[in-house]
């Protein structure tokens, strides 16, 4: 409930609203039938039309505030109720855009959206119900049996000692049914995941005919769904036909003793109406309320759920005088050791190197010795667990994030595009580029023949998950969207792998004069990529064994030298490519 109220807040005048619409309401539900029950007892036995006109009259005021006060509760339920919803999804997404990638693989792709989707709906669902129930059911309760109690004492017993049994009930259906809640959104988080793996390994399951099996997995997973789910709906279903059983046996014990009572003549008909319809909205009143408890488990099962993102602190933070980041002039490793935060072992150990603003210096080493761990530290992905990083002399973490990303153009290993044109998914590194430079970034990037190519250009749409591009396409429409954004530091975390050697060259060489004035990091697997870089660092098992250029790493670091024969001839070797 303290998430619940913190977001109403800005809505109070909304929630005045809904309390001044709920007494309307009430108004018509309870003034109607009192006033009915005098027509009767008043006007029709004692044949006084004037009388019965008043009244009418009266009555059809009320109605009439009645049906204002229904219009304006249902509006202000559901602007409260969408907008707190809104405003949910809104702080989640923001707060999720601010965790590290450990944060990440700690919550998980799939329970995010499931958390920023589905829990924020049951959160919505449950506020509208309560806006409708939590003041109305109060006032109705009350009101309709303090008026029982004046219309007949004996009578009005008989209600009081059904209302324990109800609530009795509606207790035990609520501590029941939290449990079956976590299961359930625990496994809607894992029907989620193995979708959302199926449709992004879709040819990999395909190619390894393993379709059955991912049907199977999906199918045991979305029966375990069912069966919570229909526990949750059973438990909650039982409910109503136990509501009803209990009025109805209380309704026919009133009619039994009003019977006696009104042959008796110690109780007149229109008062017996109106006592019934004060018992329908005193046990109404009841089962609402017990509604709003049967519901609050699930709710707060997902209010809990919305708050661990919330209370989940970024580990990716700013220090207070933290300054902006406006030009970069050198980049230093500074005996840099780095270990993620669920492992036990470091993958970078005591590296150090520096850089300055023209140069290229690139990372070479086997599979797992930890480069493009090495290059995610630059833009704070994840934060060293010693030593230090320092642009300008400065500690990385002394700039703000922003300011020090902005200064960035990243290309990640997995080339990444959006749905989308062409256009687009280059400005997204710019989005103030102008037609000119955007060109010019796909020229540079030996993007823009295949571009001009398409039918449509740079307006030709990008599928979702790219798949009507080939790797080699993404990879150089991800580097023209990182030169568009003019970087001071260039990071191309093994992107030139899926080009070919001669589309390779052709960029290398189009990309000097361009980063005259910045920094370049490249990570590769292709010698021939970056042995005209002005500093190699060889990495193995996640340390430094060989620093320097390819002509000074051929004669003393083994590890690169046995690299490069792998690779190259003895002429490329010795002179370049």
């Amino acid at each position: 409930m303290k998430l619940i109220i913190n977001y109403l807040k800005p809505y109070k005048f909304l929630v005045l609203l809904n309390i001044v619409s709920i007494f309307g309401f009430a108004l018509a539900e309870l003034g109607i039938p009192t006033l009915i029950s005098d027509m009767i007892d008043e006007g029709v036995l004692r044949q006084d039309s004037q009388y019965l006109f008043r009244t009418g009259l009266i009555i059809a005021c009320i109605a009439l505030i009645g049906v204002c006060g229904t219009i304006l509760l249902g509006y202000c339920c559901a602007k409260i109720s969408t907008s707190v919803t809104r405003d949910i999804r809104n702080d989640v997404f923001k707060k999720v855009q601010t965790f590290s990638h450990a944060q990440m693989n700690e919550f998980g792709v799939s329970s995010l959206i499931t958390r920023t989707n589905n829990d924020a709906y049951q959160i919505m669902v449950f506020l509208n119900v309560i806006l409708r129930t939590a003041l109305l059911t109060p006032v109705m309760f009350f009101v309709s049996f303090t008026l029982t109690i004046q219309s007949n004492l004996q009578l009005s017993m008989i209600i009081a000692s059904t209302i324990p049994l109800i609530i009795l009930g509606v207790i035990l259906v609520g501590r029941f049914s939290e449990p079956i809640s976590e299961k359930q959104q625990g496994s809607l988080d894992r029907l989620n995941r193995i979708f959302r793996e199926n449709l992004t390994g879709i040819r990999v399951i395909r190619a390894f005919n393993n379709d059955a099996y991912e049907s199977k997995r999906f199918d045991e997973e979305n029966r375990f769904f069912m069966n919570q789910s229909r526990k949750l709906f059973k438990l909650m279903s039982s409910t109503e036909p136990m509501f009803f059983f209990v009025m109805n046996l209380a309704a026919l014990a009133i009619y039994y003793v009003a019977a006696g009572m009104i042959d008796a003549n110690t109780l007149q008909v229109g008062k017996l109406i109106a006592f019934m319809e004060y018992l329908f909205h005193a046990m109404l009143s009841v089962m609402l309320f017990c509604t709003v408890f049967m519901m609050y488990p699930r709710a707060s099962v997902s209010a809990r759920r919305i708050r661990a993102i919330f209370d989940s602190r970024s580990e990716i933070t700013e220090q207070n005088d933290a300054i902006d980041l406006e030009h970069v002039d050198s980049l230093e490793f500074d005996h840099v050791t780095f270990a993620y935060p669920d492992g036990e072992e470091a993958v970078l150990k005591d590296i150090s190197f520096s850089v300055k603003k023209g140069e290229t210096i690139a990372f070479i080493g086997s599979t797992g010795s930890g480069k493009s761990t090495l290059i995610s530290l630059v833009p704070r992905f994840y934060d060293v667990s010693q030593g230090s990083i320092r642009i300008n002399g400065r500690d990385i973490r002394s700039y703000k994030i922003d300011s020090l990303r902005a200064c960035i153009g990243y290309v990640a290993q997995k080339a990444v595009l959006f749905r989308g044109s062409i256009e687009e998914n280059i400005r997204f590194g710019n989005a103030h580029a102008s037609q000119q430079e955007i060109e010019k970034a796909a020229h540079v990037a030996q993007a823009y023949d295949f571009i001009m190519e398409k039918p449509e250009q740079f307006q030709e749409r990008i599928v979702e998950g790219a798949t009507n591009v080939s790797g080699g396409q993404k990879q150089r429409l991800s580097i023209a969207r990182a030169l568009v954004r003019h970087p001071q530091i260039c990071i191309y975390d093994d992107s030139f792998s899926a080009l070919d050697f001669a589309t390779d060259a052709k960029l290398r060489k189009a990309l000097k004069p361009e980063i005259k004035d910045s920094i370049m990091m490249i990570v590769a697997q292709r010698v021939s990529t970056i042995m005209n870089a002005d500093h190699i660092l060889v990495l193995d098992e996640g340390k430094t064994v060989g620093y320097g250029t390819h002509t000074a790493l051929l004669k003393n670091c083994p590890v690169y030298k046995e690299i490069a024969l792998s690779q190259l001839s003895e002429e490329e070797l010795t002179y370049g490519k």
